[in-house]
C-alpha cells in the first residue's frame, strides 16, 4: 500500500480577500442597467425594499438572518477584469455598460431590521436607496442571501423554542451544498443553536464546533468493547457514546463498564426515541451513571422536537430538516422598486401587486413591553428624510443596533392613563454613502450581538408566538399614511 501524500500546510490561518460577487447574479440586471443607460433611467434616485407577501403555512413569524454577510459580499461586489472579459465575450454588455460596470461601487443608502429580528409578512426587512443602477444590481445577491439564511433562522427558532432549554447542535452540513452548510450554521447560531459539527463555520464566524463518532466508527472495529475503548482512549470519558448501532441495552451497560459513570452521554439515532429515551435513563440511573445526559438525533424537526418534552432528553442534534428550513427551503422575500425620483411607484399584477412609497416600520408594545402589533408608515420624502422624522434627525435617533435592551425601549415613558403605547423603530442604518456603517456586523463578534438582539426581540413578542403549533402571524400589521401613488404615463 502506498503512502498517502501529505496536503500542503496552508502558510497561515487568515482568511483570504473575499473574491468577487459580481456574478452572482441572474443576468437581467445586467440587460436592465444596459438599457436603463441608454435610456436615461440609470440615474434615477430610486427606493427598493425587500418583504415577503406570506410566511410558510403556519408560521407565527420570520427571523432576518444573513445581513452580516450581504453586507461583505455587497463591498465584494466588483467587476474586474476577468469578470468584464466574461460579460463582453458573451455578449451580455456593451462597451457602455462594461465602462459603467468597470467603476461600480455601491454609494447608496441601506436600512433594515437589525439581523436577527423577527418579522411579519408585508413588511420591509432591508430598504435599498441610491441610483436605479446601483440598486438593481444588487437584487439577485440580496435576495440569494437573505431569502436562504432567513429561511434556516426562522426553522431553526421554531426548533428552539420547542426545545424549551435544552441544547441543539447543527449537524446538517452533509445534508446541502458545502458553503450552504456555512451559512446555515451560522444562522442556527444566530437563533439559539448551542453549536455546530461544521468547522469551516467554527472557523469562520466562531461558533462552538462539537462531533464524536458515527456508526462506521463502531464497525470498523471487532467489537462495540474495543470501540467504546478506543473512543474514550482519544477523548476521555466525558465523550458521547452512540450507543444503538447494535442493540441499545446491550451498548449502555458496555458503555458504562468502559467509561464508567463519569461517561458524558450516549446517543440515540433510530427507534422510537421517546421509549428508547426512557428505558436508557432508567438503565443508566441503575448503572449509577445519573450524570450522564441523552442526546437525541435522526430526521428531528420542531414537531418531532416538542413531542420529546416530557422525555429524559438533554439535547438534540439536528440535520435535515434545519438545512431545509422545515419545509420552507426560502423565505419568499422579493426586492421591489416603491419610489422613483421622490414619487411612489407600484405595480398592478394580480396576485402580485406592491405598495408603493418608502416605508417606516415600527413595533408598537402594550404597557408590559409585549409586541402588539408592527406599524408602517408610508410619508412624502423630504430632505431625504421621510415627514415622521424629525429634519434634524441625527445618529443618535436612528433606531437601535443590534443587541439594544429591548426592554428598555418597549417601557412605557408616559403615565398608564396615556392612551398611547410606545413604539420601537425597526430599521436601523447599515450602510450610508456606500460605507458599512458598523463593520463589526461581518465578524463573529457582530454575530454574537445580533444573536442576543435575537433574543431579547423574540422575548419581547406575545407568548402564543414561540408555540409550534399551526398558526398566524402572531402581530397585526397596521398600516398608516399611504399618499397616493404615481398612475402608468404619469411623471
Amino acid at each position: 500500500m502506498t503512502t498517502p501524500t501529505p496536503l500542503p500546510t496552508p502558510p497561515s490561518t487568515r482568511l483570504p480577500a473575499p473574491a468577487s460577487t459580481a456574478l452572482l447574479t441572474d443576468q437581467y440586471e445586467l440587460t436592465m442597467l444596459r438599457a436603463a443607460l441608454r435610456s436615461g433611467a440609470a440615474s434615477q434616485r430610486a427606493v427598493f425594499e425587500v418583504f415577503t407577501r406570506a410566511l410558510p403555512a403556519g408560521r407565527r413569524f420570520g427571523v432576518l438572518a444573513g445581513t452580516g454577510r450581504l453586507l461583505e459580499a455587497i463591498a465584494a461586489f466588483r467587476f474586474g477584469p476577468d469578470e468584464l472579459a466574461y460579460l463582453r465575450g458573451n455578449g451580455i454588455v456593451d462597451d457602455a455598460t462594461a465602462d459603467y460596470l468597470a467603476g461600480y461601487r455601491f454609494g447608496g443608502d441601506i436600512h433594515g431590521l437589525a439581523e436577527g429580528e423577527p418579522f411579519m409578512p408585508n413588511t420591509p426587512v432591508l430598504v435599498i436607496e441610491g441610483t436605479f443602477a446601483e440598486c438593481v444590481l444588487l437584487e439577485t445577491l440580496v435576495l440569494s442571501v437573505l431569502n436562504h439564511d432567513s429561511a434556516i433562522a426562522a426553522a431553526g427558532a421554531r426548533m428552539v423554542a420547542a426545545a424549551a432549554g435544552r441544547p441543539c447542535v447543527d449537524m446538517g452540513s452533509r445534508r446541502t451544498h458545502e458553503q450552504a452548510a456555512v451559512a446555515a450554521a451560522r444562522a442556527a447560531y444566530l437563533v439559539g443553536f448551542t453549536a455546530t459539527s461544521n468547522l469551516a463555520a467554527g472557523r469562520r464566524w466562531g461558533i462552538p464546533t462539537t462531533g464524536t463518532a458515527a456508526h462506521a466508527f463502531t464497525l470498523v472495529h471487532p467489537s462495540e468493547r474495543e470501540a467504546f475503548a478506543a473512543q474514550t482512549g482519544a477523548l476521555g470519558t466525558g465523550t458521547t457514546l452512540l450507543v444503538d448501532t447494535y442493540d441499545v441495552p446491550a451498548a449502555v451497560a458496555t458503555a458504562v463498564e468502559v467509561a464508567g459513570t463519569a461517561l458524558g452521554a450516549v446517543r440515540l439515532d433510530s427507534g422510537d426515541l421517546a421509549a428508547v429515551a426512557r428505558a436508557t435513563r432508567a438503565q443508566l440511573d441503575g448503572l449509577g451513571a445519573q450524570a450522564t445526559r441523552i442526546i437525541v438525533t435522526g430526521d428531528l424537526d420542531e414537531h418531532v422536537i416538542a413531542s420529546l418534552a416530557a422525555s429524559p432528553v438533554d439535547g438534540y442534534g439536528v440535520g435535515t430538516r434545519l438545512v431545509t428550513g422545515s419545509g420552507a427551503p426560502t423565505t419568499g422575500f422579493v426586492y421591489k422598486i416603491v419610489e422613483v425620483a421622490g414619487t411612489a411607484v407600484a405595480k398592478a399584477s394580480v396576485g402580485k401587486s406592491t405598495r408603493g412609497g418608502r416605508k417606516d416600520l415600527t413595533r408598537r408594545h402594550d404597557r408590559n413591553g409585549v409586541a402588539v402589533a408592527d406599524v408602517i408608515t408610508t410619508a412624502t420624502r423630504e430632505s431625504g428624510l421621510t415627514t415622521t422624522r424629525d429634519e434634524n434627525h441625527t445618529d443618535a435617533a436612528q433606531p437601535a443596533a443590534a443587541g439594544t435592551d429591548i426592554g428598555r425601549l418597549s417601557a412605557p415613558s408616559g403615565p398608564e392613563a396615556d392612551p398611547s403605547w410606545p413604539e420601537r423603530p425597526l430599521l436601523v442604518p447599515l450602510v450610508r454613502g456606500g460605507r458599512i456603517l458598523d463593520a463589526d456586523g461581518t465578524t463573529p463578534e457582530g454575530l454574537r450581538a445580533a444573536r442576543a438582539h435575537h433574543q431579547a426581540a423574540l422575548a419581547s413578542l406575545p407568548a402564543h408566538a414561540l408555540h409550534v403549533t399551526y398558526g398566524g402571524p402572531c402581530l397585526p400589521v397596521i398600516t398608516t399614511g399611504q399618499r397616493a401613488q404615481r398612475q402608468p404615463g404619469q411623471r
